[in-house]
Formats: structure tokens, C-alpha cells, sequence
């Protein structure tokens, strides 16, 4: 059964403040992020768990628990695709894409490191945005359910790679 293309509008706002570090980049919500209307809303993505983890917190269930904790870890989440065409929530299906304007978070915050979750969000940064921001972007392996190549510990130690300190902003 073939299934049809949708025009979808990223519908809600970046996750940052002035305080902000790291970005981490997805491609567009799903079909269940866009019903819950916040970021890595399917029940069976590793998203928030992975943080959680890393973090030591708690996991996370309400919007607000989730934006605290990326805010106290000085986490921005946004997504690279601001409208497109899609079948469902397969990157793989993505045409007709118009990117974010990532300047929203990066004239706003101190951001110094970029993470993509996973290679569709990263190609599509490339394609899109490095001209535009003059930064390079670290792809981590996607923390979809569609992953399942990679267990929950495997993501854990790839994505740890959110607590290290850039070097220029190490204590001497």
C-alpha cells in the first residue's frame, strides 16, 4: 500500500535560552511528535532516555520536565527542515524541504557545538545551513525507533559525547 505525500509545517518552536551550549538537530517531528506537539514524541524513541541517563535524571514525562532538562544541561533542540514533503515520518521521503533559520538560537545563545540525531538530519544541515552559520555538525546515531541497530547502551556511550567540555573551554 503506497501512501501519499503530506506537506507538513514544523509546528512549534525551538527549545533554548541565552545559556545554551550544545544544539541538537533533528530533521522534522514525526507524525506522533507533531500529535503530541513537542520533540521525540513516539513512545518508542530513545530520545529522552538517552539524555536522562547521560544526565542522571530522571526520566522525563511532561513537556516541562523535558524542556528542564535540556535547559539545565544547556541543551537547545530544533529541527533543520521548517516545512516539507513527507510520507509519513521517513526521512528517507523528504522532497521540496525549506530549512530553519538557525540564527533564532545562534545570535541568541552561546551555542558552540552542533549534534545531529542521526545522518538525514546531519545531510541535510550540510545542504541547508553550514554556509550560513559557518559551524560543522557531529552526527550521533538516531535515536528512532527505526534504529534498532543500535541498543539503548550503544547510544548511551555515542551520545556521551554531550558531556565533554570543548577543549578551548577547558579549565587550564
Amino acid at each position: 500500500m503506497e501512501r501519499e505525500y503530506t506537506h507538513i509545517v514544523h509546528g512549534f518552536e525551538p527549545v533554548f535560552d541565552e545559556s545554551c551550549t550544545m544544539l541538537i538537530l533533528g530533521s522534522l517531528p514525526s507524525v506522533m511528535s507533531r500529535k503530541n506537539n513537542f520533540y521525540y514524541g513516539h513512545p518508542a524513541n530513545r530520545f529522552w532516555r538517552v539524555l536522562a541517563e547521560i544526565f542522571k535524571y530522571p526520566l522525563p514525562q511532561s513537556i516541562e520536565q523535558k524542556k528542564t532538562l535540556l535547559l539545565e544541561n544547556h541543551i537547545a533542540v530544533w529541527d533543520v527542515i521548517k516545512e516539507c514533503d513527507i510520507i509519513g515520518s521517513a526521512d528517507s521521503t523528504i522532497k521540496n524541504a525549506v530549512p530553519t533559520e538557525l540564527s533564532v538560537i545562534t545570535e541568541k545563545s552561546g551555542i558552540e557545538r552542533i549534534f545531529a540525531n542521526g545522518s538525514a538530519a546531519a545531510r541535510i544541515f550540510y545542504k541547508y545551513q553550514r554556509d550560513k552559520i559557518n559551524m560543522d555538525i557531529t552526527a550521533l546515531p538516531s535515536t528512532s525507533p527505526a534504529n534498532a541497530a543500535w541498543s539503548f547502551e550503544r547510544l548511551v556511550k555515542a551520545w556521551s559525547v554531550l558531556k565533554e567540555t570543548p577543549s578551548r573551554l577547558k579549565k587550564a
